[in-house]
């Protein structure tokens, strides 16, 4: 762990790993997820019609912006990048709702489809527990053969099943930590996600969440803040103040809970969630990734804290 931060940091991980930084290219491939309709209505009460689709995939009002196909989509992401960060080593990362949640055989197309050229290091595919199989991660697996990193995000979100129903989830902690196995199993890298500052989520939630994650023989955890998303199930909760954002104060201190409980070893590739402005309802106020950063490190240095000094 770098003596700069009391995390494992995912950029030093990669300059440690590759000597150089691999940008996302995110792909919206069209798909929805199980706690959908057809139309992308339904679903977890927190997530929007647009299911986490990139902010070069979105336009000026936040809407999603869809392309002829995958192809349009990689060239604009990856002209993104380099505009943007002088980028020069991309991973190719099915992002939006669930990746796997189609036949294996459609898989396969799509995912040939995006990797088209050997312009990648890595292929990310985030999905949901409930839509992981042997087939499935076989296929996964099979991408190793060309020489790609391959990592599959989780939603776990959180390990109380308590928290999981009233996020609509539609899946539980064992299926997650079954899906999990799966995964670690055939030798595939692990990310998982989770949502911190859900209404009714204390301490008691948050160590299970803690526990979930170490057990589950993860690599990679995102943490992401409760961000309230207009049009959203949850938004409507908001508005009849039945659910509340937590502000930057109560953020650190359940980012810092969970850090403190989670493996030294795991590597830490988000911390906050990220939603564009014409569509974040609340916290309204909260700082940027670079000045939260400054903020939980700060808090946690001056206490002495660093990941995993209370993971049992």
């Amino acid at each position: 762990m770098p003596e700069s931060l009391p995390w494992n940091s995912y950029s030093s991980y990669l300059e440690e790993k590759y000597g150089y930084r691999i940008w996302r290219v995110g792909v919206d491939a069209g798909f929805s997820c199980p706690n959908r309709n057809a139309q992308r209505h339904g679903g977890c009460v927190f997530c929007d019609a647009l299911g986490a689709a990139a902010a070069y995939q979105r336009s000026f009002d936040g809407s999603s912006v869809r392309f002829q196909s995958i192809k349009d989509q990689i060239e604009r992401g990856r002209t993104f990048m380099k505009r943007r960060y002088g980028a020069e080593h991309f991973a190719l990362y099915f992002q939006a709702f669930s990746n796997t949640f189609a036949p294996v055989d459609n898989l396969r197309e799509i995912y040939d489809a995006g990797l088209e050229g050997n312009v990648w290091d890595a292929l990310i595919v985030s999905t949901r527990p409930d839509c992981i199989d042997e087939n499935k991660v076989a296929l996964l697996s099979s991408y190793r053969d060309r020489g790609l990193e391959v990592c599959v995000e989780l939603g776990l979100q959180s390990g109380s099943d308590e928290i999981l129903k009233a996020m609509n989830r539609g899946h539980d902690v064992s299926c997650f930590l079954r899906s999990a196995q799966l995964v670690r199993n055939a030798g595939l890298e692990l990310s998982v996600h989770t949502i911190l500052g859900f209404p009714g989520e204390g301490e008691e939630e948050l160590a299970l969440t803690a526990d979930v994650v170490n057990r589950s023989g993860a690599q990679f955890i995102k943490l992401h803040n409760l961000n309230i998303v207009e049009g959203t199930a949850l938004h409507a909760q908001y508005l009849k103040g039945e659910a509340q954002a937590p502000d930057l104060q109560e953020y650190v201190a359940k980012a810092c809970f969970l850090l403190r409980r989670i493996r030294a070893d795991i590597v830490v590739e988000r911390l906050i969630c990220e939603t564009p402005d014409g569509k974040l309802v609340a916290p309204r106020d909260f700082p940027d990734k670079n000045t939260f950063v400054k903020v939980l490190s700060g808090y946690m240095m001056s206490k002495g804290f660093h990941q995993g000094d209370l993971c049992i």
